[in-house]
């Protein structure tokens, strides 16, 4: 196997996916996305936890008070971040389902220091995320009288309280595992997937266009002409993750080890790109390669999220500084994997390039 063959191959295909508009559109649509990457990551964030959007709104909302005048009244008035409308609960109701104000608060005639319990009554929009953004600045003041109410009836406790000292929380929690747990190792490791589909179509159109014969007819063996795809998909990969990497550090997103994560991000790529390739060589149909791939894909990411030191784990260490040496042993394992792989391979394709000659 010559590497001059292989990089004739690799630059024919290059070419082709230069003049390749939906190839060409994609790698687009990806640099784009990642432009925007702050609102991708706020719309995410969302997602996955509705109440961090309070972080990212500096609107001060209109809710409606109905009902008997306590002091949550004043703690609503007092806040920044509300406007606060006294009207009755009926008319209250009516503009919150026209949407004209963002909540409705109604307090009981219960006093603070009354027998029953005071309980407060608030309406929201449904599915909505003003409203989880509106529930989490209510949720403060309403914890801030509810300690008043404590205060107030403390008289009645028959027993002494126990004291629990919970630590302060540091803030941003939910941002930061999701950004470094969830939104950079899938960002940098979603160009490889692509990739992986990518070669499993670069190999299978030449068995069904039958243009294997004039590729063999030169002096380019069959494994040569393989290896040249598999190595055009894998030098996407480094690119296009880079891309990422960069646009995240320039939406203010720190990124600490990136040389260690593309080598990582590569070489996992490179061992997916191989379980690609000996799809479509077995298979030599599009569809049918494709569809034994992703069901693949889908067991193979299920069993490593399985092992506490995986690919995707070790990416988001490295993300934030806090890999150790299980970095080389992870690292050292896939370059294992892709060495097995890349030989059995070798031999299938000679195989197979034998049969055609």
């Amino acid at each position: 196997m010559k590497t001059r063959h292989i990089s004739v191959v690799a630059k024919k295909e290059f070419r082709g996916l230069y003049s390749e508009k939906t190839i060409l559109l994609a790698v687009l649509l990806q640099i784009f996305i990642a432009l925007f990457s702050s609102f991708l990551m706020v719309g995410l964030t969302s997602m996955y936890d509705p109440a961090s959007l309070s972080g990212y709104s500096h609107f001060r909302y209109t809710i409606a008070y109905a009902g008997n005048k306590s002091p949550l009244l004043g703690y609503l008035e007092n806040s920044q971040d509300l406007r606060v409308r006294q009207i009755d609960l009926s008319t209250a109701v009516e503009l919150l389902k026209e949407r004209r104000i963002s909540a409705v608060v109604y307090a009981p005639v219960t006093l603070p220091d009354a027998q029953d319990p005071v309980k407060i009554t608030l309406y929201t929009l449904a599915n909505d995320l003003q409203g989880a953004v509106v529930d989490v600045r209510l949720k403060n003041i309403f914890l801030q009288y509810e300690q008043d109410l404590r205060t107030v009836r403390a008289n009645r406790l028959n027993v002494t309280p126990v004291p629990v000292q919970i630590p302060a929380s540091a803030g941003n929690g939910d941002f930061f595992g999701f950004v470094y747990g969830l939104l950079v190792p899938l960002l940098v490791f979603l160009p490889g997937i692509l990739s992986s589909a990518l070669v499993i179509d670069l190999i299978t159109e030449e068995f069904q266009h039958e243009t294997l014969e004039t590729l063999i007819s030169t002096p380019v063996t069959f494994a040569e002409m393989v290896w040249g795809k598999i190595v055009t998909c894998t030098v996407l990969v480094p690119l296009q993750a880079g891309a990422w990497i960069l646009l995240l550090t320039a939406n203010r997103i720190v990124i600490d080890n990136p040389i260690f994560i593309l080598v990582q991000v590569t070489l996992t790529s490179l061992l997916l790109i191989l379980i690609g390739t000996m799809c479509a060589l077995y298979y030599r149909e599009r569809t049918a390669a494709q569809f034994v791939f992703s069901t693949a894909l889908v067991v193979i990411l299920l069993l490593v999220l399985a092992i506490p030191f995986n690919p995707l784990n070790l990416v988001a260490r490295l993300a934030v500084g806090t890999a150790g040496i299980e970095q080389w042993i992870v690292l050292g394992g896939v370059c294992l994997a892709v060495l097995m792989l890349g030989y059995f391979l070798q031999k299938y394709a000679e195989k197979i390039g034998g049969i055609r000659e």
